[in-house]
């Protein structure tokens, strides 16, 4: 698919979805969209030519050196030095899909024809996204406030030449795969290593993702917790409609619907029940299942508003005839958003915990850790244990990073987001959620068929003689991670659906 960035369009996350998922996606500018950029590069090499005045980051230096003027002769090997000296990440690699991700969202910030670049330097990142040229980025190293300096010096680098990218499966230096494809270095010009590198595209490309995930999660959870009711001899009384239209938050009713809608037909759901009610993490699914859908859509919106935002600094406005120093770059709003879907993920995790601890609790005429043959195999005992592990582990990733502030550039930069570091928390809270659910599953469909000869619904069957293709019923005990890791990659490649 073509995407044409046009400044008058917004991005959606589903367009981002599309894009991803289209390996050869292809992305060009608008006429529109490059005149605008046109325009106001020309208005700053005019301005340029008259000023007599410091402007920050364009004829100063940056962050706490902002008072130290730069010589006219001078100014281009500014931009080139700041991309180079800002290159300061470690740690592990940003996934490909971030990294493309990064690049679109660049873009489509530049193309507001606010940030005084040249055309010539967002059409090669363009180039970047068309040849599939990732340039290599490092995790660690932002503290999201002026943007997400760092990691958007690694991606400026490759514009230059230097550093490192992935291309073909290969991880490569950058001018060799520039000579390969015939494009040459971009010189950069006034402001532009500043535009480049003030912005929030990392904090906003793994949001973005982690948003994409989620709603995938969010969906996955719902199938598996119907699954896990049917199994475990649940009643449907709590997610009947009325209970939730007289407290109709959206996520709620959604997923009181939702649930009961996979059951629909089903053998084991009709049958009396002799319990009065079911555990919370039974009972109370549309209550907590729907917050979290409904913090993702509050999230969502945040990040739609952000990815069609000038988030750069400082910020050229060519009719009013203006430069403005700001603070656009500043990841506070990103920052707290994150924090908020990583809590909300982690309690599907939470939950999910939970409902397997009771599949393998012996109760409702299910064996002890579902096995036939308890004592002398232990069944699901210990896949329990890592569930328990590993949303322990998502509960310390889940304190808030936007709490957190250190002083940065001699005072300059006192105020800082740590939105970065909300972002890959968040990326690593729904990798562990999608492996805990994925543990729910394995036990769930493992219940379901101790529950023969009942069946349950047309739609839950179907899933599970899909699963059984490559997760086989455990009768005795064997090689279990083999077991999970085969759930993990069923849930993962979206075979659930």
């Amino acid at each position: 698919m073509k995407f044409i960035i046009d400044h008058t369009k917004k991005l959606t996350l589903n367009d981002l979805n599309i894009f991803l998922n289209d390996k050869e996606s292809t992305v060009s500018l608008s006429d529109e969209t490059k005149n605008l950029i046109v325009k106001c590069r020309n208005y700053l090499d005019d301005k340029l030519k008259n000023i007599s005045k410091p402007i920050y980051g364009i004829n100063t230096g940056f962050g706490s050196l902002c008072n130290v003027i730069i010589p006219d002769n001078e100014i281009e090997q500014l931009q080139e030095n700041l991309v180079k000296s800002h290159a300061c990440g470690m740690g592990n690699q940003v996934p490909q899909e971030i990294v493309k991700l990064m690049l679109l969202l660049k873009i489509q910030s530049l193309s507001y024809g606010k940030s005084g670049v040249q055309l010539e330097t967002v059409e090669r990142l363009c180039d970047f996204i068309n040849h599939q040229i990732y340039p290599v980025i490092y995790q660690q190293g932002s503290l999201g406030a002026s943007g997400d300096l760092a990691p958007l010096a690694h991606l400026s680098l490759t514009l230059l030449g230097l550093g490192k990218v992935n291309y073909n499966g290969q991880l490569l230096d950058a001018d060799t795969v520039l000579n390969e494809k015939n494009l040459k270095p971009i010189k950069l010009k006034s402001k532009e290593g500043l535009a480049l590198l003030n912005g929030t595209q990392f904090m906003s490309a793994y949001g973005c993702f982690n948003l994409i995930q989620a709603e995938k999660l969010n969906t996955s959870a719902d199938l598996i917790t119907a699954i896990s009711l049917d199994a475990f001899d649940g009643r449907i009384d709590p997610y009947k409609d009325n209970l939730h239209t007289i407290r109709p938050h959206a996520g709620q009713l959604k997923t009181a619907q939702t649930v009961r809608g996979y059951l629909n037909g089903s053998q084991i759901l009709q049958t009396e029940k002799k319990h009065v009610q079911d555990p919370y993490s039974f009972r109370c699914v549309p209550q907590v299942h729907g917050a979290t859908k409904d913090t993702v859509n509050y999230v969502k919106s945040v990040f739609e508003t952000e990815i069609n935002s000038v988030t750069d600094n400082p910020t050229v406005f060519p009719d009013e005839d203006e430069i403005l120093s700001g603070g656009n770059f500043h990841g506070q709003p990103l920052a707290l958003a994150l924090d908020f879907l990583c809590i909300a993920i982690a309690e599907l995790a939470n939950i999910s915990e939970r409902r397997t601890y009771l599949l393998i609790s012996g109760q409702r005429g299910l064996p002890p850790f579902l096995t036939p043959n308890a004592g002398l195999n232990s069944g699901f005992m210990i896949p329990q244990y890592t569930a328990a592990s590993i949303v322990s582990q998502n509960k310390q990733l889940c304190t808030p990073a936007s709490i957190d502030s250190i002083v940065s550039s001699n005072g300059q930069e006192d105020h800082v987001s740590m939105g970065a570091n909300a972002a890959t928390k968040c990326f690593l809270v729904i990798e562990n959620t999608e492996k805990v659910l994925s543990i729910e599953l394995l036990n769930a469909a493992q219940a379901l068929e101790l529950k023969r000869p009942l069946k349950s619904s047309e739609k839950i069957e179907s899933i599970i003689s899909n699963f059984r293709k490559t997760v086989s019923f455990m009768k005795n005990d064997e090689v279990v991670y083999e077991l999970m890791k085969s759930s993990h990659e069923f849930l993962k490649n979206g075979l659930l659906q």
